[in-house]
């Protein structure tokens, strides 16, 4: 069932309850007030007779004939008077008595002072009154036909009333909903116009003020990551693709100009040291790209814990030296550290490793003495490592870009490279928390500094 129409049958049926009860207070109000109401004038005819009886000197006979005139054509009011010992003064017509007076009614009339209820649709007054110093038990009983039938044809106004509100309401509701959720049934018919090959168009945000241009406006900044998302994939695929395809090419021209001739032991020994320097770059490319991707994923799915910055340092210096020949890594710290969780973050050894081993390795290969110093500083509530070079330095206008993916910088015929290292460090020290910076000048060298806690 459509939201549409179960939010409109809801509201109906919550509408129409409330209108039950209202209509069953008037109801219950009125038949109420009209029960009251004749009660009083049961009391009012009852005491009128007797006084007319013992007062006035009324003769009993002209008061029955009265009686029995009018109950012919009316619902006259039947009134018997008794004393307190149970004989009766007068009746209006005893041989049609309808509420059959017992000694124990006079009784309870005596003790309680007034009793009233309702024989056969008749109401009963049963009254204790005073004449003259002497009491008197007093019965009134009559059937409100004018009153019931009011009440009854209030009843069917009642009903019709709730019948045709019920009506009312479900088709104001029914066309209130289709306007208010109009708008939803457009969004999903942008919706569905929007696919992978279509994921510039955007959803209408109508007046940008209720809630339906909230949920369009989120959608669309979705949409906008989607878009980004893709691209940088499509971006990252044709990276890929061009950087493999050099070392590949490399490989098969290789193993082609060996096998198409006949080769001396020296020519062979030649040509696998090239395919094996070729490798090497392909397996050192893939391992950046398996790292790039563990940097990319849920940093809720990395587990974290307490990890010593001076160890994953030295751990990254001597995997830098032992790679790397005639690469040296010089690591200091502005002071000595007696409390050494100074020197612990929350994070991942792994991908710190990877990061630090990427800055040492730039710093080595673009100094021509393939040198880098390294120097770790505590900060009130932050770690701040700095990695030095002073090689050939990077382009004023390469450094906002150094670390989006496969870029590499208009110097980048002086080293060997694919863009991959610095895009992966800065990848990981966002997931961790913190930030990098770069201070360069062209041709003197180049500074980063990374900041972690805080």
């Amino acid at each position: 069932m459509k939201i549409q129409i179960r939010l409109t049958l809801l509201f109906t049926v919550l509408s129409t309850a409330i209108l039950l009860t209202l209509a069953a207070f008037i109801y219950i109000s009125a038949s109420s007030d009209r029960e009251n109401e004749f009660y009083n004038l049961l009391q009012k005819e009852g005491l009128t007779k007797a006084n007319l009886l013992l007062d006035a000197g009324v003769d009993a006979t002209i008061l029955q004939t009265i009686y029995l005139k009018n109950r012919e054509i009316l619902h006259e009011v039947e009134v018997a008077i008794y004393d307190t010992a149970f004989n009766l003064l007068y009746h209006d017509a005893v041989e049609i008595d309808f509420v059959k007076e017992t000694p124990e009614m006079i009784r309870e009339i005596v003790n309680k002072g007034e009793i009233r209820f309702t024989q056969e649709g008749w109401q009963v007054l049963g009254l204790l009154f005073d004449f003259q110093g002497t009491p008197y038990v007093l019965t009134a009983a009559a059937y409100d036909d004018f009153g019931l039938t009011k009440l009854a044809r209030l009843l069917r106004t009642l009903v019709m009333a709730l019948a045709g509100g019920a009506v009312l309401i479900f088709l104001a509701i029914r066309y209130f909903m289709h306007r208010a959720l109009n708008p939803v049934e457009r969004m999903v018919d942008d919706m569905e116009e929007i696919t992978a090959s279509h994921l510039h168009l955007r959803l209408n945000e109508g007046n940008g003020k209720d809630e339906l241009a909230e949920l369009a406006f989120t959608f669309n900044r979705m949409l906008d990551r989607l878009e980004n998302s893709f691209s940088a994939q499509r971006d990252f695929v044709s990276a890929i693709s061009h950087e493999l395809r050099t070392p590949l090419s490399a490989l098969i021209a290789e193993a082609d100009l060996v096998l198409s001739k006949e080769s001396g032991q020296a020519d062979y020994h030649d040509a696998l040291r090239k395919i094996l320097a070729d490798a090497r770059r392909l397996s050192k490319l893939a391992t950046g790209l398996l790292d790039l991707a563990k940097a990319s994923y849920d940093p809720a799915r990395i587990s974290f814990k307490p990890t010593r910055i001076d160890e994953v340092l030295l751990d990254a210096m001597h995997h830098v030296q032992r790679n790397n020949e005639g690469y040296r890594v010089n690591l200091g710290f502005s002071q000595e550290y007696d409390d050494e969780s100074l020197l612990s973050v929350n994070g991942n050894e792994y991908l710190l490793k990877v990061a630090f081993s990427n800055l040492m390795e730039n710093g080595c290969k673009f100094s021509n003495d393939h040198h880098c110093r390294v120097e770790v500083a505590v900060n009130s509530d932050h770690l701040l490592v700095t990695f030095t070079d002073t090689g050939i330095g990077i382009p004023e206008e390469d450094i906002p870009r150094i670390f989006e993916p496969f870029f590499r910088g208009s110097n980048r015929k002086e080293r060997e490279g694919y863009g991959i290292g610095l895009a992966l460090t800065r990848k990981i020290i966002n997931l961790h928390g913190g930030s990098i910076t770069v201070i360069s000048t062209e041709g003197e060298g180049a500074q980063f500094t990374v900041r972690l806690g805080g």
